[in-house]
């Protein structure tokens, strides 16, 4: 059985005897089964297994999330990307957050770099309303401007010298708008899930075809965590002129 506890909440990946007994742990308040997350909105289905309580704030890298876990993905195999991508911002840049949920990077960056402003958009009315909160919890109001829409509309409208693409499955469609928003010589933070033979070499591609004519100089390429057997979460920064 694997379990991991988000703020003051434990969540499960299957089914336990008593899982009553995870409630007698000190500050706990619920258990939730989490299972497959739907979606552009990422909406994950959940099972209340012990309390009734699934909103919570949770605290990690000095900074606080307030979600429900009811309704709203959180994941920690993310954890040390979010504490990567702050120490890359430059003072006074303008960041693109295209996905940018509850504020899994704008938030960060706000509280650990020193950005001129992040545009953080995200089209799940849910989870922008707790993009809202935490940008109010962490007291950035003057370096995000949260944006409720669909990034492929929004960001081109847009100018940034970094733009976040931190979600997967599909992300690739979202390549065209986004270097439409990117300035020369800017960064982009491309995420996307592949298949182990070709895990860096398809997503470096697919910049490559979207960015033409542009240069594209690939800086930096890690895996994020296994997404599936076989498939891989990677993500490739990449400098674009």
């Amino acid at each position: 059985m694997k379990w991991k506890q988000i703020g003051d909440i434990i969540i499960l990946n299957k089914n336990v005897e008593n899982p009553e007994k995870f409630l007698k742990m000190k500050g706990i308040k619920a258990v939730i089964k989490i299972g497959r997350i739907h979606g552009r909105t990422r909406k994950p289905e959940v099972e209340i297994l012990a309390g009734t309580e699934t909103e919570t704030i949770h605290k990690e890298n000095k900074c606080l999330f307030k979600l429900d876990v009811a309704s709203i993905m959180w994941s920690k195999g993310n954890t040390y990307e979010r504490m990567r991508i702050p120490r890359l911002i430059e003072d006074g840049e303008t960041i693109v957050d295209m996905f940018a949920g509850i504020g899994y990077f704008s938030i960060p960056i706000a509280v650990h770099a020193d950005p001129k402003k992040v545009y953080a958009i995200e089209i799940n009315p849910r989870a922008y309303h707790y993009l809202k909160e935490n940008i109010k919890l962490n007291k950035v109001q003057d370096k995000i401007r949260p944006i409720l829409g669909d990034s492929r509309i929004i960001a081109p409208k847009l100018s940034a010298d970094r733009v976040l693409m931190g979600y997967v499955v599909d992300t690739h469609h979202y390549l065209d708008p986004a270097l439409k928003c990117l300035k020369e010589g800017g960064t982009l933070h491309y995420h996307e899930t592949a298949p182990e033979k070709i895990r860096f070499k398809r997503p470096i591609k697919r910049i490559e075809k979207a960015a033409k004519p542009r240069k594209v100089e690939i800086l930096n390429k890690r895996i994020i965590k296994k997404y599936s057997p076989g498939v891989w979460h990677v993500v490739i920064d990449a400098k674009v002129d």
